[in-house]
């Protein structure tokens, strides 16, 4: 016979009979032990997901946009220093990070605090000239909004 009693002062061989009548907590401990129920859909491969945020399995993104949206109070100081490290003190400020395994293994310590997504570039990348014409939408996208050039007065003429 296993089983669990609690409530049970003395410490005596008893028999099952005894047992359940002195002791109304029996839970018998082959039900603590049984095999859990979870879905096999929670374990399968994530790599379905990618059509869904717009990625690729084959060409994964290059850079990462962090966004910290939960605060860092009553956490432990590892991850305090770890959201300094990674330059998330302001939160629903969003910093780039390259897709690294480094960066991603501290990202990973952190997953609970921040949201991450990848930085998509539609109209390509940015000439440097244009770095400051920049700006990411609420999409991830990261957008050049490029500024009107005077025309040439010789191209008008003409």
């Amino acid at each position: 016979m296993s089983g669990v009693c609690r409530g049970l002062s003395s410490v005596k061989l008893l028999t099952e009979a005894t047992l359940l009548q002195r002791c109304p907590l029996f839970v018998p401990a082959r039900s603590k032990f049984t095999k859990a129920r979870v879905p096999k859909e929670i374990f399968e491969e994530r790599s379905k997901e990618h059509d869904r945020y717009g990625g690729d399995p084959e060409q994964p993104h290059k850079l990462h946009i962090v966004t910290r949206v939960k605060s860092t109070m009553r956490r432990p100081y590892w991850e305090k220093d770890l959201v300094k490290y990674l330059g998330l003190e302001k939160a629903h400020t969003p910093v780039i990070h390259k897709n690294t395994p480094a960066v991603n293994n501290q990202l990973k310590f952190v997953k609970h605090l921040v949201r991450i997504q990848p930085l998509k570039t539609p109209y390509g990348l940015p000439a440097e000239q244009d770095m400051g014409d920049t700006y990411i939408n609420t999409k991830g996208e990261l957008i050049v909004h490029r500024l009107l050039q005077p025309a040439d007065p010789k191209a008008l003429k003409s």
